[in-house]
């Protein structure tokens, strides 16, 4: 549980620098929001761009771990969709919220607990996993988002309009642009992929700090139903987690190895994708901010029993 304790610890830090600098006054109400744009533009884009660039083809080519992972994040993020669009009917919003649900903390918290659990062979399953939610559970959260804003438009408008928007979103682009990196067997000029690690190492710490700003500023409490934040919860640390236990070793029979290292990516906290999407598109944050932290904190707790009985 220490050890868990020392890994999430740091973004507890993050958040309360955030919150002080907000309360404080430090940075402006505008910070938070700017911020969290700052990442979903540049800075996620460029740590999308490294993960991808720095792979390799031949070990990422795990197909049952890829297919349980995958069918577990999108199954937990569809429930909690479904859940959110019966309480306030915006797809928007519950398509946001639900992220909640199906995207773990890998860059933060999955990379670190994996090489302390399994050793370097635990970067393996970790960039996997990195790969799956940025570009897959990450890219189709965009994609709701963008229909449910376009409704207005007539239905080929739509395809039209949204189509064109994904096209032009860094965060769909980054992972297109690095992709011949890796099938091809090239490197990274060295002037490209210094600047991408120096861009994409601010994703996480700011994304953190812009949470902080956002429970400093002083807004009306908005009627957001603090059962659905528990119903996230519970979804993020059990049912996500026991859906990939479920689909790695009794539908794709994944080795021992693979089945721990999927039930622990699965089990990890939020991360801070939904925060910084409902930032993005101006959206209330309110619901995300709240189940992060409480999944972090709670966290604590259940990724050291996994760990303990991985052990």
């Amino acid at each position: 549980m220490l050890s868990a304790l020392f890994i999430v610890l740091p973004i507890f830090a993050l958040i309360f620098i955030g919150w002080l600098a907000g309360w404080r006054g430090m940075l402006g109400p505008a910070a938070s929001a700017e911020i969290s744009r700052f990442v979903v533009l540049l800075a996620l884009p460029a740590l999308l761009f490294n993960v991808v660039a720095g792979a390799r083809s031949a070990e990422l080519w795990q197909p049952g771990y890829i297919a349980a992972f995958t069918i577990a994040s999108s199954l937990s993020m569809a429930v909690s969709v479904i859940v959110a669009l019966r309480l306030h009917g915006s797809l928007a919003d519950a398509a946001i919220e639900g992220l909640n649900a199906g995207y773990p903390n890998i860059g933060y918290v999955g990379i670190p607990l994996a090489v302390m659990t399994f050793g370097q062979p635990g970067l393996l399953p970790a960039s996997i996993g990195a790969i799956i939610t940025m570009c897959v559970t990450f890219a189709s959260t965009i994609v709701m988002v963008e229909i449910a804003l376009h409704r207005d438009v007539p239905a080929g408008g739509v395809v039209l309009k949204v189509a064109g928007r994904l096209a032009r979103n860094p965060i769909l682009i980054a992972p297109v642009m690095a992709a011949p990196f890796p099938l091809l067997g090239l490197a990274v000029p060295p002037p490209i992929d210094t600047t991408m690690k120096l861009l994409g190492a601010a994703a996480s710490p700011c994304a953190l700090v812009a949470l902080g700003l956002f429970f400093a500023a002083r807004r009306p409490s908005p009627d957001k139903s603090y059962g659905y934040t528990a119903y996230l919860v519970v979804a993020k640390l059990v049912v996500h987690p026991a859906l990939a236990w479920f689909f790695g070793r009794y539908v794709f029979d994944l080795s021992p190895f693979w089945t721990s290292a999927l039930v622990l990516m699965c089990a990890l906290p939020s991360g801070t994708g939904s925060f910084m999407l409902a930032e993005s598109y101006g959206r209330d944050a309110t619901l995300s901010s709240r189940t992060i932290v409480i999944t972090t904190l709670v966290s604590i707790i259940s990724l050291a029993l996994i760990v303990g009985s991985v052990g």
